[in-house]
C-alpha cells in the first residue's frame, strides 16, 4: 500500500520533558498502528516500574534501560501512514547526553515536529538548541505542537504565550514563521493528536495528523549523484555483508557499480549492488529519503564502516584533506581559536577535525563581514573557518550537494557549533 505514497522522514524534537515520546505513542495508538493488547502490556510494565502514564512513551522507548530511566536514548524508527504520505517517525532524544543521536536524526529528516510544553514559563535551552540544529541541518519544514494543554486547563492565553516565544526563536533561526503551523495538543489524554479534543473548542485549526498530511512534499534530489552514508554494517547469515543507510541524493539500483569511500584503507572499495531492501521488502531502486539495507558483491565485512559514503563508481563521493566552512558557535564554554580540535558529526561520520584558520567573523543574521582573521570566535558568532580532518572524510560543497555539506561540532558532551562546507581541497 505504501508503495504509491511519498516516503517522508519526520523527526520529533524538543526538550526532554516536553512529551515527545508520549505524542508519538499517542499518534501511533489512536491511528491504529499499535493494538490495545500491546498497549496494555506496556501499561502494566510502566506501572510495575512506577512510571504510570508512561505507556505511550514506552511504545518508542523500547530499550530496557530507557524504560527504567524514563528517557529516550537511541533513535527509534516507526512506520506510520496518513492518506497522502508514508512516514518513518524518528523520535529524537531530548536528553542532552543523547544529543549526538538527535543530530543523526535531524540530519535524516525532511520535516520536524517541535514539541514544547504549555507548562513551561519560558523556553528551555534545549528547545533553542534543537531548533537551531534542525535549521542548520536542513530540516526546512517545521510543525510546532504545544503539548500538555490539559495541565494548563486548555487555556488559550497559555498557548498564545508559548506561540509568541517560539515564533521569536524561529525568526532568529531563519524559519519563515508564516509557514509554520502551531497546534495545541494534550498527548497524554489524546486531544488534537489524531482526534479533535472537545476541550479545545477555541482552536479552529487541524489535528497533528491532518497537519502532517498537509506538509509540502520534499523535492527528491534524484538528479544529483548517488550519496548514501553508511549508518551500520551487518553480517547476515546466508546473505553476507549488509550495509544500512539512507539515500541522501541520487538513486541506487540493483546491478549498479558502486564505490564506498574513504573505506578502511582510505582508497575506497568497489562492488556491484546485488539486492536492496526497505522494511523487509525488496526494491529494484532506492531513492532519496529511503532507509535501506543493501548487499554489494565485492564489499567485505572489514572494508567498510559507519561514516563511509557509497556513490556511483563513475561519480565518486568527495574525500577531502581540508575544507572551508561557514559555521555558527552555539554553546562553547570559552572561545574557539586556531588549533581547536573537536569532533565533527558529518552525515554518519564522527571525525576529529582541527581549526587551522579563522578567516572571517560574520554577522549571524545578515552574513556581512565584521572582522578579517579574528584571533577567536565565541558564542553567537558566525564565521568562515578552514578545517583539517585528522583522517580522510567525505563532505561535499553546499552549492554542489547541500545534503552532504552540513555538520555539527561537539565537544565534552555538547553541541558547540553547526555549519556547512563552502569549499574544499580534494584528497589526491
Amino acid at each position: 500500500m505504501a508503495k504509491n505514497k511519498t516516503h517522508i522522514n519526520i523527526v520529533f524534537i524538543g526538550h526532554v520533558d516536553a512529551g515527545k515520546s508520549t505524542t508519538v505513542g499517542r499518534l501511533l495508538f489512536d491511528s491504529g498502528n499499535i493494538d490495545e493488547q500491546a498497549l496494555r502490556k506496556l501499561k502494566e510494565k510502566a506501572e510495575e516500574l512506577g512510571k504510570g502514564g508512561f505507556e505511550f512513551a514506552f511504545v518508542m522507548d523500547n530499550l530496557k534501560e530507557e524504560r527504567e530511566r524514563g528517557v529516550t536514548i537511541d533513535l527509534a524508527h516507526k512506520k506510520f501512514e496518513t492518506p497522502k504520505y508514508y512516514f518513518t517517525i524518528i523520535d529524537a532524544p531530548g536528553h542532552k547526553d543523547f544529543i549526538k543521536n538527535m543530530i543523526t536524526g535531524a540530519s535524516q529528516a525532511d520535516v520536524g515536529v517541535l514539541v514544547v510544553a504549555a507548562t513551561d514559563p519560558e523556553l528551555q535551552p534545549q528547545t533553542k538548541e534543537h531548533v537551531f540544529l534542525a535549521r542548520t541541518l536542513g530540516v526546512n519544514q517545521l510543525i510546532v505542537a504545544v503539548n500538555k494543554m490539559d495541565a494548563v486547563n486548555y487555556d488559550e492565553a497559555k498557548f498564545n504565550k508559548i506561540k509568541e516565544m517560539v515564533t521569536k526563536l524561529l525568526k532568529q533561526t531563519g524559519y519563515k514563521t508564516d509557514e509554520v503551523p502551531f497546534l495545541p495538543v494534550a498527548s497524554l489524554v489524546g486531544d488534537n493528536v489524531v482526534k479533535k479534543g472537545e476541550k479545545l473548542g477555541w482552536f479552529k485549526g487541524k489535528t497533528l495528523v491532518e497537519t502532517m498530511n498537509d506538509i509540502k512534499e520534499p523535492e527528491k534530489p534524484t538528479e544529483l549523484p548517488l550519496r548514501l552514508p553508511i549508518q551500520d554494517v551487518y553480517n547476515i547469515t546466508g546473505i553476507g555483508v549488509v550495509p544500512v543507510g539512507r539515500v541522501e541524493t541520487g538513486t541506487m539500483k540493483v546491478g549498479q557499480k558502486v564505490i564506498a569511500v574513504p573505506g578502511r584503507e582510505g582508497k575506497g572499495v568497489t562492488g556491484e549492488v546485488k539486492t536492496i531492501e526497505m522494511h523487509h521488502e525488496q526494491l529494484q531502486t532506492a531513492e532519496p529519503g529511503d532507509n535501506v539495507g543493501f548487499n554489494v558483491r565485492g564489499f567485505g565485512k572489514t572494508d567498510i564502516a559507519r561514516g563511509d559514503v557509497v556513490g556511483d563508481a563513475g561519480n565518486v563521493p568527495t574525500v577531502v584533506t581540508e575544507f572551508t566552512a561557514q559555521l555558527v558557535v552555539l554553546n562553547h564554554p570559552t572561545v574557539i581559536t586556531v588549533g581547536y580540535t573537536p569532533v565533527f558529526h558529518i552525515h554518519t561520520a564522527q571525525v576529529a577535525c582541527q581549526v587551522v584558520a579563522i578567516e572571517k567573523k560574520l554577522n549571524p543574521a545578515t552574513g556581512e563581514v565584521l572582522a578579517e582573521n579574528p584571533d577567536f570566535i565565541k558564542n553567537g558568532d558566525a564565521a568562515i573557518v578552514k578545517i583539517k580532518p585528522t583522517q580522510p572524510l567525505v563532505i561535499e560543497k553546499q552549492k554542489d550537494i547541500p545534503q552532504m555539506s552540513r555538520f555539527a561540532i561537539r565537544d565534552s558532551g555538547q553541541t558547540v557549533a553547526a555549519g556547512m562546507c563552502i569549499d574544499l581541497v580534494k584528497k589526491q
